[in-house]
């Protein structure tokens, strides 16, 4: 089975969208999926085998990201399309409109992960607008987005139940992204701790994951103030680039914080993140928009305790409370969590014991297994929905369904 997946967004940027689809892209071959990638150009990427680069200049005010030329997309898509069994989307921006329109076009079933919570997101970036009037534009494109799609999958039951609000009528898949186990497992603290100047003895807190606003980490930095207070040599490191840096720095130098906070930038996936988790004490997360928040299996799957907050897709992980604690939502209970938890490290023992057992239940190749399965689904539904039975038992033809 060939399937052409279709982003606005992928690697070398680094955010949950281009990790997920790494993640499947790499684990779908082993369930005889073959996976196709349509994906923006955004320097002198080498090419490699499966991966079709599509040119994009830099967007004003996001240098990170790419804007792909529409015709050029659309194009591109449709050419990769021809011999797919099924389109699978992963943006909702030029990427959904080239996906939807050669699936149509070629007859093909086509499916879109809702990685995205874009009603909490839009008002960071747009503050000038009104922010209701903001959150229901978001609402109706993402309902007319996903309705024109044979199926969605969303990554937790949250987003699920999100959707089902705005008024999206098709079906609904529950599929998170998995965790690539053996990735996260054998990483060196010793060495990062070294690289970063951090004595072996000192406490760590550690986020990862986009510094942005809606991150929440202004959060953690206030609970940072708190935790201090019962341990006064925690160290909280910041892995991660973004929009809200320079806002960040300047709330650490106004709580008086620059001697405890570190801001580290992005690492590299495949030693320097694992390293990092394996230097830390407490995995620490504050988002209340995430759709899923791989970043605290990645960090489960390291043995790293989490303290997080409860809020939409990070509570289908963190429900259980295997391996993680989930403090009430105020800076100062969120604190003196972290801070009790760090001086009675013992008696929290069974958390980092538990964190790796329970992440392998989120594991890469069992979610890709699931994937999988429901590729031949829609693929199996499409072919029956085109190809009807006649009383005398002819086939014929009926068309693609709109």
């Amino acid at each position: 089975m060939r399937i052409l997946m279709v982003s606005d967004v992928y690697f070398p940027r680094v955010n949950g969208v281009s990790t997920s689809i790494e993640t499947f892209r790499k684990t779908l071959a082993a369930q005889g999926v073959e996976v196709r990638l349509v994906v923006p150009r955004y320097g002198d990427e080498p090419e490699a085998e499966g991966i079709i680069r599509v040119p994009g200049r830099p967007i004003l005010g996001d240098p990170e990201d790419r804007l792909v030329g529409w015709r050029a997309m659309h194009r591109t898509v449709l050419a990769a399309a021809q011999d797919c069994d099924l389109i699978h989307i992963q943006t909702p921006f030029i990427a959904h409109y080239a996906g939807l329109k050669a699936a149509r076009k070629l007859g093909l079933p086509v499916v879109a992960t809702y990685h995205t919570l874009f009603e909490e997101y839009i008002q960071h970036y747009a503050p000038f607008l009104p922010g209701g009037w903001l959150k229901g534009q978001a609402r109706g494109l993402s309902r007319r987005q996903c309705n024109a799609l044979d199926a969605v999958i969303v990554p937790s039951s949250a987003m699920q139940q999100r959707l089902n609000k705005y008024g999206v009528n098709k079906p609904l898949h529950v599929l998170p992204t998995g965790i690539p186990l053996a990735q996260f497992a054998g990483g060196n603290g010793a060495a990062f701790r070294y690289k970063h100047g951090i004595l072996s003895t000192r406490p760590m807190a550690l986020f990862v994951g986009r510094v942005a606003h809606e991150k929440n980490i202004g959060f953690l930095l206030q609970a940072h103030t708190h935790a201090l207070g019962l341990r006064p040599d925690l160290l909280l490191v910041i892995a991660g680039e973004g929009p809200a840096m320079e806002d960040l720095k300047t709330q650490v130098k106004t709580l008086g914080l620059r001697d405890s906070v570190q801001f580290i930038g992005y690492l590299d996936r495949q030693q320097d993140l694992p390293d990092c988790y394996a230097a830390a004490n407490a995995f620490v997360f504050a988002s209340r928009t995430e759709t899923q928040g791989l970043v605290l299996l990645e960090a489960m799957a390291a043995g790293l305790p989490v303290i997080a907050l409860s809020e939409m897709g990070t509570t289908d992980i963190l429900a259980p409370g295997r391996g993680a604690i989930s403090p009430s939502a105020e800076p100062q209970a969120f604190g003196e969590m972290l801070g009790k938890f760090l001086n009675q490290t013992s008696a929290w023992r069974h958390l980092r014991e538990e964190a790796p057992i329970y992440a392998r239940e989120w594991s890469d190749v069992a979610m890709a297994g699931r994937l999988a399965e429901l590729y031949r689904e829609l693929a199996g539904l499409k072919l029956a929905q085109e190809t009807c039975l006649t009383p005398s038992g002819e086939n014929y033809t009926s068309g693609a369904v709109a």
